[in-house]
């Protein structure tokens, strides 16, 4: 299956806000080591695919919110099969159905988000300044924009160099092996670091699943990800992880303010102490990005009744009314 259509898109969208940029003024020269017209046409190729990707991303929060509304349901399955997978597996799908909510959804964003990913890597990569390298005017690039990207740098770092490009690359782009690899591997660190936070962000809020797959992934998304883009970074030109930095850094405003608008769901769980992950869902945390949380408000002590006065004019009341009188001798 070609892919040819996905790199014209990618292309296209790329191509049209470097134009936008040229057009207000950014000049395609470089300042301060950097083609800002460049690295901003990257950054609004992040924000053109999430707002495409955005009524979707509405519809991973509430499947989600579905998913986690159904997890007292899905605990009693579990246990009423317990040793029945196949059954087990059946009924929760049937469940699943009837409630209307998908297990996948969650993932769907990130799977969209794939072959623009890897559009934007095989266009980069393309990326030299060879004058003898042929073509450059495929993808609806001309010669003069492909020149123009390939002499694009951040931080006098080319876009299209990575951590791990030879001295053949890197004479090729006329970098320096030293500036790039600080430049990639810093690149490298804030794209892990974001990536969990991303997805910390959105546990921290929605609580652990309680079902083990859905918990498995969960410690995937948060855990085994990040740690693989320590080595796979390193085949990441540069242009490549600004896209994914700023993906990041827009997940997580938009994963903030679709939360507020749709806080997760209380469950049966979350009010009991002592739960945990071992017996139930955990209770979502109301925390920053960080879990940090607020300390809970102490409610004032209960005043004391308060005990009426007399009326202006009334008589005084007599304590000793109702005794009887004392005789005097």
């Amino acid at each position: 299956m070609s892919l040819d259509w996905i790199y014209y898109a990618i292309s296209w969208i790329l191509l049209a806000w470097h134009s936008a940029w040229d057009a207000i003024g950014i000049p395609d020269t470089a300042v301060l080591g950097t083609n800002w017209a460049w690295i901003l046409a990257i950054v609004f190729l992040v924000v053109t695919v999430r707002v495409i990707l955005f009524p979707v991303f509405v519809k991973q929060i509430k499947s989600q919110r579905a998913m986690q509304a159904l997890q007292p349901q899905v605990k009693a399955l579990q246990e009423k099969h317990k040793g029945d997978r196949e059954t087990l597996q059946k009924e929760m799908m049937e469940l699943y159905r009837k409630e209307k909510a998908n297990p996948l959804m969650g993932c769907l964003p990130m799977f969209l988000q794939i072959p623009v990913f890897l559009g934007l890597f095989h266009v980069l990569r393309r990326l030299n300044p060879d004058p003898a390298k042929n073509n450059k005017d495929i993808y609806g690039w001309t010669v003069d924009q492909f020149n123009s990207a390939s002499d694009a740098t951040l931080f006098t770092a080319p876009i299209a160099s990575k951590f791990g490009s030879t001295a053949a690359e890197l004479a090729q782009l006329g970098a320096n092996g030293t500036v790039v690899k600080i430049m990639a591997g810093v690149l490298v660190l804030v794209m892990m670091g974001t990536t969990y936070l991303t997805s910390r962000q959105m546990i921290l809020k929605t609580g652990w699943a309680e079902d083990p797959q859905q918990r498995m992934i969960q410690r995937l998304m948060l855990y085994g990800i990040p740690l693989s883009l320590l080595v796979s970074g390193a085949i990441f030109p540069i242009g490549v992880i600004i896209y994914w930095v700023t993906n990041n850094l827009f997940t997580l405003g938009q994963q903030q303010w679709v939360l507020r608008k749709f806080p997760p769901p209380v469950t049966a769980t979350s009010g009991k102490p002592g739960t945990s992950a071992r017996n139930g869902a955990q209770p979502a945390k109301t925390g920053g990005l960080f879990g940090r949380s607020k300390p809970a408000a102490v409610p004032p002590p209960p005043a004391a009744p308060k005990i009426a006065g007399p009326k202006p004019g009334a008589k005084p009341a007599n304590p000793k009314k109702g005794r009887p009188a004392k005789r005097q001798g």
